[in-house]
């Protein structure tokens, strides 16, 4: 029995690592829709990201004073637009539903990065998301994306944590720490 409980336990946990790449490295179309759509993009870096699943590439960039990261497939197809963003820019109701979850669940917590993620989903095409997105707007689809350091127990680890727009959670999972491979010891 206890073995059962550890292995489900593991499959929650995200493998997650990210690494920056030249911009040769990043897929053709991607990087081709990125020239055709971000003109305005300073500070624009590429990067990889691999788990135990699948690859994914990222664009990070500043435009109009916030911090975007474009996800993209292996073939460069766009999944989803994040923005980074603070407390104060979550609708206070749904700020209070996300935080009532997280006091019930955490005996203590910290939240590191908050990003409010903009999915491409087939109800809507490409262009509306990039426009949502880019002008910022609370639509339903919206979903906040909030990674916190937080104690369950006595147990503390690092988690992903996905809330809808009305700040309903959708998911959790365990992910890995930071990667600190670049720092010399």
């Amino acid at each position: 029995m206890a073995l059962f409980q550890y292995s489900t336990g593991l499959s929650q946990i995200k493998v997650e690592r990210e690494h920056r790449i030249k911009k040769n490295q990043f897929p053709d179309a991607a990087h081709d829709f990125i020239k055709e759509k971000l003109q305005d993009a300073k500070r624009l870096r590429f990067y990889k990201e691999t788990d135990t699943t699948k690859n994914r590439y990222e664009a990070k960039f500043k435009k109009d004073k916030l911090h975007y990261s474009v996800e993209f497939d292996e073939s460069g197809k766009l999944k989803d637009i994040e923005i980074l963003i603070k407390e104060v820019d979550v609708p206070e109701d749904s700020w209070s539903k996300i935080t009532t979850f997280l006091n019930q669940k955490f005996t203590k917590y910290k939240i590191r990065k908050i990003q409010q993620q903009y999915p491409v989903t087939s109800d809507e095409p490409t262009e509306t998301t990039l426009n949502n997105a880019f002008q910022n707007l609370l639509i339903p689809s919206l979903i906040y994306e909030l990674l916190v350091r937080g104690k369950i127990h006595e147990d503390r680890a690092d988690y992903e944590i996905l809330f809808g727009a009305e700040g309903d959670f959708i998911k959790m999972r365990e992910s890995l720490p930071a990667n600190y491979d670049h720092v010399l010891y």
